[in-house]
């Protein structure tokens, strides 16, 4: 992990869905640069990760429910972040060629985070409910939690169409590379490196072959191995070996590849 934390966020170019010209090379379906597709694909895991193990908690049980509530706590500041690098870099793009392109999104974003705000609040108020009373109060986080994935799963979509035909209309690829570089960069490098882990328990076999590759042309090898090592420790010993084999790895770490 020293090694991801060393670096700028630009050395992780590949974090998004392939260009044209990438998706040719491999033979996959993806006509332009798609800001959307891997993030949210990282973002859809962890919100339901997250929520699937607030509904499975015991509330009265500290130790273990004091993890699960970390959890949640690491979701709401990831989601933050996220909105936060789209305000910046993907709205302002778009507003920057069709004034009021992006408003639709702009608009969830603000009740995005008075939900955030929100949820914190519940957070901390369960954190501090005394013993025996915790589990109406986690109750009621869960649902209001539920509600909250289950508008960023509509917005996403929205975003997934409507905002990258927006970008694809304004931007050429290239163009539209160079502002996701520049999001990339703005990325603190523990944000990134769960943005890493997510994305390989969350891409398929296709997408994780591209990802790694993008990476491997761009990132230092102690880098690129730190990042490997990540997506080894969220795969099967099936996917993780036909990774490293595709990337012309050894299939089972410490082997030599064939």
């Amino acid at each position: 992990m020293s090694d991801l934390a060393s670096l700028p966020g630009n050395t992780f170019g590949a974090l998004s869905a392939p260009s044209h010209a990438q998706a040719q090379a491999h033979a996959a379906p993806a006509p332009r640069h798609d800001f959307y597709c891997f993030i949210h694909k990282a973002l859809r895991h962890l919100m339901s990760h997250t929520l699937l193990r607030l509904g499975c908690m015991d509330a009265e049980n500290a130790e273990t429910s004091a993890a699960v509530l970390d959890d949640v706590q690491v979701l709401l500041t990831q989601l933050r972040g996220h909105l936060q690098h789209e305000n910046d870099f993907v709205h302002t793009a778009i507003e920057a060629r069709r004034p009021g392109g992006a408003r639709h999104t702009a608009d969830d974003h603000l009740q995005h985070l008075d939900a955030i705000a929100n949820l914190e609040d519940e957070l901390r108020a369960l954190r501090d409910q005394r013993a025996g009373q915790r589990a109406p109060q986690a109750l009621r986080l869960y649902r209001h939690l539920a509600e909250f994935v289950g508008e960023n799963l509509i917005h996403m979509q929205v975003e997934e169409t409507q905002n990258n035909a927006a970008l694809w209309a304004l931007y050429d690829d290239a163009e539209l590379q160079a502002i996701h570089e520049r999001l990339l960069a703005s990325v603190p490098p523990h944000e990134m490196a769960l943005v890493v882990r997510c994305m390989a328990a969350s891409l398929n076999d296709d997408e994780l072959v591209l990802l790694f590759d993008s990476m491997r042309q761009t990132a230092p090898p102690p880098a690129f191995d730190a990042m490997f090592g990540i997506a080894r420790s969220q795969l099967d010993d099936t996917r993780g070996a036909r990774l490293a084999r595709a990337l012309g790895r050894a299939p089972v770490p410490g082997l030599v590849a064939a």
